[in-house]
């Protein structure tokens, strides 16, 4: 229960964050050009609002519907949906009043202020904490594969060696090189031999699905740690810190071995050697249903993996900021790009609230949450530009075409447009909201 109110006072915070500065783009290029702006709010407010001043032309607020914000520019037609405003004469301040050019400013300032923001987390993330990652080489057990990996074609053990004949650096890309390039195999030794997984477009399907396929391979060298109430390890006298060792007479090589014989022992006795302040002893537990033991394991050597990691000035951290903010950008292009894809259902991966707050770390870690925030901020950016009445980007569509036509959209085919995008984007959100109920009812989520 901590963990899913921290993730959520996470997302709320961050979100909060990119629609104030989404908005702060259109607000100052609205005020540049000398357009009104009659609201600047945080989250909708509709029959009332929390918090709201007044300053010069301006109503400040805070809604109480936490889904987004907006800036209510004068002789707009926008989500208001102000059609009386709209009968009457263009004046001066008006939005429609201005030249095409300095309207299309105003309309992509959001998301100009959404890229601009993620480089700037992206240059203080590393210049503060540095970049840390796992190569792929250090891997040097092989990863525990899960039925989803096994499905695809892998194997616990197999050590990963290269995506299409590419050495893939950092191991925790591999998978999303793998989805992102459309990768037609995965090399893996396996049993001192190199083979080719093949990876088709089923297979890109599950890992899409999936939360993940492997995890690293850790050797079987584990105290007990921190143990669950009422649970077979507590109940048979087991204490933090005892050193585990045989099981049944039987000695494991890695972790994923033993909790394979403690799931085939489910609900029956087994005999455990353990080692107490250098005293050998042993003890008689009754495997939960589950099978279970009910306790955390405590690594020996936490260091088993050695991690690789760069250290950047405030001088380097500037182009490698900017750089991550590239292909961070890219990535998310051909993620986006297999929505269109039949074979992939990418559709059905499509997540609300619940998936966006899920990727924030269950405890707070600054760094984690920098770097959760800037992700965000620029899927923000490429979702607003989506050229769909209501967003950011349809109102650009429409003044891309004024500008190369020379000829303005009527103002009832705007308004029209305007609700047919809004009821899209409802459509849209009800649809990804709805995927996270049946993934939480499927227990996939």
């Amino acid at each position: 229960m901590e963990s899913i109110l921290i993730k959520t006072t996470q997302l709320l915070l961050s979100l909060s964050i990119l629609v104030v500065l989404h908005e702060a783009g259109h607000f100052m290029f609205a005020r540049l050009f000398k357009t009104r702006v009659e609201k600047f709010y945080l989250f909708f407010d509709p029959w009332f609002s929390l918090f709201k001043v007044k300053k010069g032309d301006t109503e400040y607020g805070i809604g109480w519907v936490p889904l987004g914000g907006y800036v209510k520019i004068s002789g707009m037609i926008d989500e208001s949906m102000d059609k009386e405003a709209m009968k009457q004469p263009p004046k001066p301040w008006e939005f429609r009043s201005k030249p095409a050019w300095q309207r299309l400013l105003i309309m992509v300032g959001g998301v100009l202020m959404n890229f601009l923001f993620a480089m700037v987390i992206y240059i203080g993330v590393l210049y503060a904490w540095g970049e840390q990652y796992l190569p792929t080489d250090n891997v040097k057990y092989g990863v525990v594969v899960n039925e989803t990996g096994e499905k695809i074609g892998f194997k616990t053990g197999d050590k990963i060696l290269t995506v299409d004949n590419q050495h893939i650096e950092n191991f925790d890309k591999i998978i999303p090189t793998v989805v992102l390039d459309g990768a037609k195999t995965v090399q893996v030794e396996r049993d001192g031999q190199k083979i080719d997984v093949p990876i088709t477009g089923e297979d890109l399907a599950l890992l899409l699905k999936s939360k993940g396929i492997w995890e690293e391979r850790i050797p079987y060298d584990i105290n007990i740690g921190k143990m669950a109430k009422d649970f077979p390890a507590q109940k048979a006298g087991l204490q933090v810190g005892d050193v585990l060792g045989n099981i049944d007479g039987k000695s494991f090589r890695f972790y994923d071995q033993f909790t394979n014989y403690l799931e085939s022992k489910a609900g029956s006795q087994i005999e455990i050697n353990i080692t107490r302040n250098g005293q050998p002893m042993t003890k008689t537990v009754t495997v939960n249903e589950e099978g279970k033991l009910g306790f955390n394991p405590a690594f020996n050597n936490p260091n088993v993996f050695e991690f690789k990691t760069i250290k950047y000035g405030f001088l380097e951290s500037i182009p490698a900021g900017i750089n991550r903010g590239i292909q961070t950008t890219e990535n998310y292009l051909k993620q986006f790009k297999l929505f269109f894809k039949k074979e992939t259902k990418a559709y059905e991966s499509l997540g609300g609230f619940a998936t966006i707050g899920s990727i924030f770390a269950p405890t707070w870690d600054w760094a984690h949450f920098w770097t959760m925030t800037a992700f965000i901020s620029i899927i923000l950016a490429i979702m607003n530009l989506l050229p769909i009445p209501a967003l950011d980007g349809g109102h650009v569509m429409f003044l891309m075409g004024e500008i190369i036509t020379g000829r303005k959209p009527g103002e009832k085919f705007l308004e029209y447009a305007q609700i047919a995008g809004m009821i899209l984007l409802l459509g849209l959100v009800l649809y990804a909201n709805a995927n996270d109920i049946i993934k939480m009812i499927n227990g996939t989520f």
